[in-house]
């Protein structure tokens, strides 16, 4: 077993320091020299003293197109939490995204490149790929398709999904991305909430070998949500699918016979382009409204501070279009000029290596991947990885789900060759991007952060609000920022009451975390996921992290249990790597460990072993799921789960403890 001591010594080292070629390149530097600052921590204060002046130099950094000049940066009169962006200007994205670099010196060259699970693979040109946006975008107005009306895109990860996105920007029409994971239940309730006009869907597509049948999904879904007059399918598979000739059309039908050129709709800045549902503990998904000067400006200025993006660079992320981050690196890589990979798939399906040999054939140089997925990948050991030339790598990121140290380890030393920084990044759907991050102009450290990103006045406080250094608290957001959601669709009072209702004029994330002695931040988990063990507040992270130390662990769950007497106590719901051979002996070891880790008190009351944890297909662990049917509790919403089953495997455990097994 590991020495605590060690662990915690490795853990409060710089891991990585940017070397010359780092910090010339740097783009945020680039902006800390524009501005008149001399380091990103100068630039954070800077920014943070007055955020529309921040905003407007960066638009300008950007070199971003508007079609009409905004009057001012920044309007507060409706106060902080409906701030007016840009004022009076005009922005469409998508000119931005596509358009600029269609009409261009770099036409010519790749924009989007997609790959599936068997090896199939597709690029396009700037030029290319704008014929088919310009298409779809004819057709879209051809089948009654306005400026305004909702669109669901319920497609899994193929150029025909980027495709859509960017011809609903171009005619001003609003996107819905739909998980393609979802049922039918998760469709019909957003697409009824929204009131969706139209839905771009496919006849099925393959997931490990197997066929997932969207179309059939979708049907199911319409019968529920009438406000859907057109539903557009696209001919991914061949798979016979039912059909609705009042309301059904083949994509290639739609396309045909339009011309390649479509002039895009001069919307407003502030006019949605986007709404994108968020699951809530309880009630109906949160839609989180998005617009044109907005959530794809913070995806173009993250990418490009942050993670130094240049249009020199191939950047792929794991991701579903469900997932924020799906709209989010379409929007921010294509705004930047840089190639978009896309993978339709899973990342070791057929072999453990598949997505070692994507990076490897498409020369990725920029690659995003949730911790959870390296915990999966890192249980097939260090081969399939060390198969492939991984040397176009220069940045690794990662979102999702804080880190433990032997995941983020294996990550950096087996992937990134103890060269490329992890460019770790923590916001939301509804933040459009990250609050607290890592810069490839600055040091890193094991799942740290190096701090909020610029333009997030972002800081940590107690129970009651006021600034709090050297114990875990609460993630605040005191300013105003371009990418913030203006709103749940519908539903003002909702968005005031999620984040602008406990402490006065000031945003509260739902994050809890601290910064250690260095000035480094880390986040602890959800603040409504957080332990209250022996009368110490603690974040499942930690608890996590701790149990996969053991050499056993794959990866872990810890949620709160009611006692009688102690309030509450920790259990711990662990899958173990494969091969290993389950007995009482390595559970009561797994609890030493943690204990070991953090202390006798956080040794946790139980250890239950499970096949799998819940998840999103994104990788999200849904801790509240694994306590609700612990606890039987209502389970809120659960549309987003992606393995329903391990839900009754939970459940059993309760079961057992009841029995005193």
């Amino acid at each position: 077993m590991r020495d605590h001591a060690a662990a915690v010594d490795q853990r409060d080292v710089v891991v990585w320091q940017p070397e010359p070629h780092h910090l010339e390149r740097s783009r945020l530097l680039h902006l800390c020299r524009t501005t008149g600052n001399d380091t990103p921590n100068e630039l954070r204060a800077w920014a943070a003293s007055d955020v529309g002046r921040y905003w407007d130099n960066v638009v300008r950094d950007l070199d971003l197109h508007w079609h009409r000049p905004y009057k001012a940066p920044l309007d507060l009169s409706r106060g902080k939490p409906w701030p007016e962006w840009f004022v009076g200007g005009g922005f469409n994205y998508a000119t931005n995204a596509l358009d600029r670099h269609a009409d261009g010196p770099h036409a010519a060259e790749e924009a989007l490149v997609w790959e599936d699970e068997d090896g199939h693979s597709r690029s396009f040109t700037w030029r290319e790929l704008r014929e088919e946006v310009d298409r779809l975008s004819h057709g879209l107005v051809a089948l009654g398709v306005a400026p305004g009306d909702r669109v669901g895109i319920f497609l899994p990860m193929i150029p025909e999904t980027v495709i859509a996105v960017l011809a609903c920007g171009k005619i001003g029409a609003v996107f819905i991305p739909l998980f393609s994971g979802f049922g039918e239940d998760a469709v019909a309730s957003r697409l009824n909430d929204c009131n969706a006009v139209a839905l771009i869907t496919a006849d099925a597509f393959p997931r490990r070998g197997k066929q997932i049948p969207l179309k059939a999904i979708a049907d199911a879904a319409l019968r529920r949500a009438p406000s859907v007059k057109t539903c557009i399918v696209y001919k991914r598979t061949g798979t016979d699918v039912s059909w609705n000739r009042n309301r059904d059309h083949w994509w290639n039908d739609v396309v045909t016979g339009h011309d390649a050129r479509f002039d895009t709709l001069p919307t407003a800045a502030n006019d949605p382009y986007m709404v994108i549902y968020t699951s809530g503990t309880t009630g109906r998904p949160k839609g989180t409204v998005h617009v044109h000067a907005g959530f794809p400006i913070k995806a173009a200025h993250d990418l490009a501070y942050c993670f130094d993006l240049h249009p020199d660079d191939r950047l792929f992320w794991l991701t579903d279009l469900g997932w924020m981050m799906g709209p989010w690196m379409i929007a921010g890589a294509l705004m930047l000029g840089s190639t978009l990979v896309i993978y339709e798939g899973t990342p070791d399906y057929p072999a453990p290596d598949r997505l070692w040999q994507l990076v490897e054939d498409h020369r990725v140089t920029v690659l995003g991947i949730a911790p959870t997925a390296v915990r999966a990948l890192r249980s097939h050991g260090p081969d399939p990885v060390r198969q492939h030339d991984l040397s176009s790598l220069r940045v690794l990121g990662s979102t999702g789900e804080p880190w433990d140290s032997e995941a983020w380890r294996w990550l950096y030393r087996e992937v990134g060759g103890e060269r490329c920084p992890i460019i770790n990044y923590s916001g939301g759907t509804e933040t459009g991007g990250g609050i607290l991050g890592c810069t490839t102009a600055e040091p890193v450290r094991e799942c740290g952060f190096s701090g909020p990103v610029p333009g997030m006045d972002a800081d940590i406080v107690d129970d009651n609000g006021q600034p709090l250094r050297g114990a875990v608290g609460e993630l605040v957001v005191r300013q105003p920022w371009v990418g913030m959601t203006r709103g749940f669709w519908n539903d003002p009072e909702r968005y005031l009451d999620t984040y602008w209702s406990r402490f006065p004029d000031t945003w509260v994330h739902g994050d809890w975390t601290e910064i250690d002695n260095d000035g480094f931040w880390h986040i602890r988990g959800r603040s409504d996921d957080v332990l209250k063990v022996a009368g110490k507040r603690i974040g499942p992270a930690e608890v996590e992290s701790a149990a996969c130390a053991h050499p056993a662990v794959q990866e872990s769950a810890a949620i709160g249990v009611p006692h009688d007497l102690k309030g509450e106590t920790l259990h711990l719901f662990v899958v173990v790597r494969p091969g290993i051979q389950v007995d009482e002996s390595l559970l009561q070891d797994i609890r030493q460990t943690v204990g070991q880790h953090l202390g006798g008190s956080m040794r946790p009351e139980r250890v239950h072993l499970i096949s799998e944890l819940p998840k999103t297909r994104n990788g999200k662990v849904m801790r509240r799921l694994i306590r609700a049917a612990y606890l039987g509790l209502p389970a809120g919403d659960a549309t987003a789960l992606e393995n329903p089953h391990i839900i009754d495997e939970i459940a059993s455990h309760a079961r057992k403890n009841d029995r005193g097994e």
